[in-house]
């Protein structure tokens, strides 16, 4: 092993497929609140979201969609994909409820669009479905 080498290191794959796993289920976790109803309403009344048509709906699309995306970053199928709306998600909540500050109470969206574009150009790796 050469630390000093612009080369992967051996278990680069394995180390990949354990970040994607965990950054996919971090998601998913987040998206789990689409089925709690109390936590839907909440979010609709946000000033940001409320300022939409149908606020409800997009309540409960942006949770489903962190739930579905999660899922399939987790299991690596259709990975592009789920980044895609991971990223599109995340930049929403950065810049429309986050008004585009990078760190806020706790929830770290810029980090998920970081990991979104990674896996969005590196792909799922060698440990996922879509291998």
């Amino acid at each position: 092993m050469n630390l000093l080498s612009s080369q992967p290191l051996e278990n680069f794959d394995k180390v990949m497929a354990i970040v994607r796993i965990i950054t996919g289920l971090s998601m998913a976790y987040h998206g789990l609140e689409v089925f709690n109803a109390q936590q839907i309403a909440d979010y609709a009344n946000w000033e940001q979201i409320k300022t939409l048509p149908q606020p409800l709906l997009w309540a409960y699309l942006g949770k489903g969609g962190e739930l579905l995306s999660g899922v399939l970053l987790a299991i690596g199928l259709f990975t592009r994909y789920a980044c895609l709306g991971m990223i599109s998600i995340m930049l929403f909540v950065l810049f429309v409820i986050g008004k585009g500050i990078f760190w806020y109470d706790d929830q770290h969206p810029f980090l998920f669009i970081l990991l979104g574009i990674i896996y969005f150009f590196y792909g799922a790796g060698k440990y996922s479905i879509d291998k």
